[in-house]
């Protein structure tokens, strides 16, 4: 846990000082290495742990419950936005966007084989994929649309987008019907350790976010715990597990990653989603920045 912890700092700080020493090219390189982690670690890495999940009645009940649960904690985000501190569109927005996308992968990942084991990380991967992945994809773009400044493009774009730049999601439809002699010892030992050695690139990424918006003026480092970053955080690192842990209490024997995952802090794509669709940029990168911090 140090370890991870002393990575996400190291990281995170490297970032801050590439951007303001290389100014783009910091920016430039942090793009480019989540694009290598989105079309050659990701896929593989879930085929491989995806394979050696055997599906009961837990993982899949789980599974719902854990959309019900993110459904849950944005309407409560909503409402508290929305009528008690009566936020702008954008701001809302960029709350819902926080609550819904959780950093399973770049955080997620590594907490789950440093806390649980490795042998957990298959179910990890498949909490990953269905819930995260869905709530990025169809949850955190649809609140996009609707509350950002900037409408984005076309629906025949979108649809385009989400099945051009989206391996993992067939990574995942090929492991639900491969035999287990596709994913050998070695290569899913393999997979996991690159699973844990991407944890660097996401939160260098963040930092050079983070420094970018500081040099245009948008935010100071660090940006201020107001009323929506608070919220937002709240919501996502309390809330949103709760729920899941409420309702899986009487019910079945919820597995454990769930559960961590469920609690972990705003996913660096919120800031993409922010990007692409006019939301508060403010609250956006103060929500990822402090949940990750506590």
């Amino acid at each position: 846990m140090l370890a991870i912890v002393a990575a996400i700092i190291a990281a995170t700080g490297a970032g801050i000082w590439a951007e303001r020493r290389y100014r783009d090219r910091a920016g430039l390189a942090a793009r480019r290495s989540l694009l290598f982690v989105l079309y050659f670690v990701l896929p593989p890495t879930t085929f491989f742990n995806l394979v050696r999940v055997h599906f009961d009645a837990n993982v899949g009940i789980g599974i719902a419950f854990g959309f019900v649960a993110l459904a849950g904690a944005a309407l409560v985000a909503w409402l508290v936005a929305s009528r008690l501190l009566d936020l702008s569109r954008p701001a809302t927005g960029s709350v819902l966007v926080c609550v819904v996308v959780a950093n399973t992968g770049y955080l997620g990942y590594p907490l789950v084989a440093a806390v649980l084991g490795f042998d957990d990380l298959s179910q990890a991967v498949v909490y990953d994929v269905l819930v995260s992945g869905t709530a990025l994809l169809l949850g955190a773009f649809s609140i996009g649309a609707a509350f950002g400044d900037r409408a984005g493009e076309g629906p025949r774009r979108r649809i385009a987008a989400f099945f051009t730049r989206n391996p993992a999601l067939y990574a995942a439809a090929l492991a639900v019907i491969a035999p287990d002699v596709l994913a050998p010892t070695a290569l899913v030992d393999a997979s996991r350790i690159a699973i844990v050695a991407v944890l660097p690139l996401g939160f260098f990424a963040v930092g050079t976010a983070l420094a970018a918006e500081a040099e245009e003026g948008s935010m100071p480092i660090p940006p201020p715990l107001d009323a929506p970053v608070a919220l937002a955080v709240a919501i996502r690192l309390i809330v949103a597990p709760g729920l899941l842990y409420l309702l899986a209490l009487w019910l079945i024997d919820l597995p454990d990653p769930y559960l961590l995952l469920a609690a972990m802090p705003c996913g660096i794509n919120t800031m993409v989603v922010t990007h692409a669709y006019g939301l508060d940029l403010r609250v956006s990168a103060g929500a990822v920045a402090w949940s990750t911090a506590i």
